[in-house]
């Protein structure tokens, strides 16, 4: 922390930080799924604050329709991974700090190596199925867990697990249907606001600052200007632990594979075997496993789908039922 004494000493001069909590950032390693939206202010705001260690996980390229939001990205970047020019140009702001970018997507085989060793973890992924495999995760492992989310003109932002309840104790269950920032529409300074508090929320619980931003969830509606905020330490979580992903590599051969993806959506299914079918169909018609002792797989693109399919067969069968976010 050579220039700390120049770079860091408007936040060092803070009581609550000082040399004792710059070098706790100093130490702490940060894992970043996600650098869209949500993932740049993020980052920003984490390099410049001096985290030791930040890993950022992503699978995407820098396209043009992201970059009103996207603002760390340039022109000059487009089709470039978002993963390794975010480490590119935040390496150039903060050059004490180790980067490491992995241009992968993250999925319950790799969850754990991904998140070996980290301080703790944040949600940028703007991914149902992403949010619930890292809090999973997160709960198991007992690493604190700052997940968020944005859409049009409002979003959220929550600490949980690392001895906090678990993504799944607010929000057991998947929506029916959702929308995406390609359908729905996002504005640039939602993100930025939402992402920003993320930030100060992961300082925060770094810092030991005092309320914890475990247990704590904060909206914010840029229509109306306002935040509400509430704290849920004492939520419940699922009795039954909710319904689980798996990555489509595990998907096996002895396994009740229902596929809804459409031919529109890709003409190879996610196993050989798999019986393809319209989420819509299989409501109306719920296929039971032949075999009690199979494991039922529904497979779609988010996970939604594949929730509420899940959801219709757990009311006439009893067997394990796991889900796939395929893409």
């Amino acid at each position: 922390m050579s220039t700390s004494g120049n770079r860091y000493a408007r936040q060092m001069v803070l009581p609550e930080v000082g040399l004792e909590g710059q070098l706790k950032l100093a130490e702490a390693h940060v894992l970043v799924v996600g650098a869209g939206g949500l993932g740049v202010p993020v980052l920003q705001y984490l390099a410049g604050a001096g985290i030791g260690t930040i890993t950022i996980v992503d699978p995407d390229e820098v396209s043009l329709s992201n970059l009103h939001r996207q603002t760390l990205y340039g022109e000059q970047y487009l089709g470039a991974s978002k993963a390794k020019t975010a480490k590119q140009i935040l390496q150039n702001l903060n050059s004490d700090i180790s980067i490491e970018a992995i241009h992968t997507s993250l999925d319950p085989s790799n969850v754990k190596k991904l998140s070996c060793g980290v301080s703790i973890v944040l949600d940028c992924a703007d991914s149902f199925a992403v949010s619930y495999i890292l809090s999973d995760h997160c709960y198991v492992e007992n690493i604190p867990f700052i997940s968020a989310s944005a859409l049009a003109l409002s979003g959220y932002v929550g600490g949980f697990c690392g001895g906090a309840p678990s993504l799944r104790a607010l929000f057991p269950d998947l929506p029916a249907q959702a929308g995406n920032c390609a359908t729905a529409g996002v504005l640039g300074p939602v993100v930025g606001t939402i992402g920003s508090l993320q930030a100060q929320m992961t300082l925060s619980q770094i810092l030991g600052l005092d309320p914890s931003p475990l247990g704590q969830l904060i909206r914010f509606d840029a229509q109306t200007f306002r935040f509400s905020s509430f704290r849920f330490d004492k939520a419940p979580e699922p009795k039954n632990g909710g319904l689980k992903f798996i990555a489509p590599s595990e998907i096996s051969d002895d396994d009740f594979v229902i596929e809804l993806r459409g031919l529109d959506e890709t003409s190879e299914a996610a196993h050989q075997d798999a019986i393809r079918i319209h989420v819509d169909d299989y409501q109306n018609d719920v296929l039971l496993p032949g075999d009690e002792n199979q494991r039922a797989v529904f497979v779609c693109r988010s996970g939604l789908r594949a929730h509420r399919a899940a959801t219709q067969l757990q009311n006439q069968w009893d067997g394990n039922i796991v889900l796939v976010a395929a893409g």
